[in-house]
């Protein structure tokens, strides 16, 4: 009997995919869930049980919480990366992180086969397959929502038929929740003017005091927050939990799909958003006027190209020295208000502060050059200007 992987959720897709590929395609099913910040102790030994009352032979839990920081958050952060201004790239990193470990976890027991519940119409199903077939080529992809083209009504009949109760007010949203945001599709994201309801979201909203809290960087990472040093996991997790309540961070994204569709989708990401923000208001202080030009642009391709799951072309790793090697100066505390559904970000504090009054103000007085200077350089800087409009004169 064939071994086949399957990267697993627990949730109507993937439930789906346990029973039709042990029932109907007669294979040896081992179910992988890959955690990447987003499970709780509990919730993982609750999609263990499930996985096994759906028949697999074995399962697996596989934490790649801080690899999934050290090996793509990061850099993320690094580059203040927004997809489209808005959208921190959640689910887009979580899935290359996830098909490589299971690529790997399928390398590892021999299987023969991996498979993957994505749908037809989204970005997942090129990612898996294409990072399948880049780290281990020869291993069979089986995909059997896309394949059979199943409504979420179908997939539910057919676990009725097979003894597994699902409830189609469950299934009405489908949620993804990592260490770098939660994400939330529904009826109303498959339309292009109708917004999630309050119900939708995961977190409910019950801070409303304005809230001043403090964000440590060292060389670009979060290390410490209100003054408690500890890991950038940690500054993520507890900055998450402090500001989620109060409904920041919460939008639908609307972007290209990998396939050339538009497509919407809602994520609540109060940790990302900030830290993005606050990191790029330190950068402001602490980095020349072409290091941000260049950074904002390598950045950019970085963000789209992970979005499209092209985590393993190499020359990923070469904008990743690139953005490590912009953060040597990038360290200071960035004071942030916390609001109901907003935040503001009030200063930071750095010895990198290229702001220092030591070389003067902004509008008022300069103590590194005189008038006479300027004039001149002035001049010099904008000579081919002036020869155009003399030589173009009518």
């Amino acid at each position: 009997m064939k071994k086949v992987v399957l990267a697993f959720s627990g949730g109507l897709d993937t439930s789906f995919c346990c029973i039709y590929l042990s029932q109907d395609l007669g294979l040896e099913v081992h179910s992988v869930v890959v955690n990447t910040g987003g499970f709780s102790a509990e919730e993982l030994k609750n999609i263990e049980a499930r996985a096994y009352a759906l028949g697999v032979k074995s399962h697996t839990a596989i934490d790649e919480t801080e690899d999934y920081y050290r090996e793509t958050i990061k850099y993320l952060i690094f580059g203040n990366v927004l997809k489209n201004a808005t959208y921190p790239l959640s689910v887009s990193a979580e899935r290359v992180c996830q098909a490589t470990a299971i690529a790997n976890y399928a390398k590892k027991i021999g299987a023969e086969c991996v498979a993957h519940g994505s749908t037809g119409a989204g970005n997942d199903q090129v990612r898996f397959d294409m990072i399948f077939q880049t780290l281990i080529p020869g291993v069979e992809i089986i995909t059997p929502i896309r394949d059979l083209q199943l409504s979420r009504e179908a997939e539910i009949e057919y676990l009725h038929k097979h003894g597994v109760e699902y409830s189609a007010e469950k299934a009405k949203y489908s949620i993804n929740k990592g260490l770098w945001g939660t994400s939330v599709g529904g009826a109303e994201t498959l339309t292009s003017n109708q917004y999630l309801p309050e119900s939708a979201w995961p977190t409910p909203v019950t801070s409303s005091e304005p809230q001043q809290i403090t964000i440590d960087f060292e060389n670009g990472e979060p290390v410490a927050l209100n003054g408690t040093k500890m890991s950038p996991v940690q500054v993520i997790q507890e900055l998450q939990a402090i500001a989620q309540p109060y409904g920041i961070g919460r939008d639908i994204h609307v972007g290209d799909t990998i396939i050339g569709i538009k497509g919407r989708v809602g994520f609540e990401a109060a940790a990302s958003v900030i830290l993005i923000k606050a990191h790029h208001t330190l950068e402001k202080h602490t980095l020349t006027k072409w290091q941000l030009s260049w950074k904002d642009q390598i950045a950019a391709f970085y963000g789209n190209y992970m979005h499209e799951g092209q985590m393993h072309d190499p020359v990923m790793r070469d904008i990743e020295a690139f953005l490590q090697s912009s953060q040597s100066t990038v360290s200071g505390r960035v004071i942030v208000e916390l609001h109901p559904y907003r935040f503001i970000v009030i200063g930071i504090e750095s010895a990198h502060d290229l702001m220092s009054n030591k070389f003067g103000s902004y509008g008022e007085m300069n103590k590194g050059y005189t008038g006479e200077d300027v004039k001149g350089f002035s001049k010099i800087f904008g000579n081919q200007t002036i020869i155009w409009h003399k030589v173009n004169q009518k």
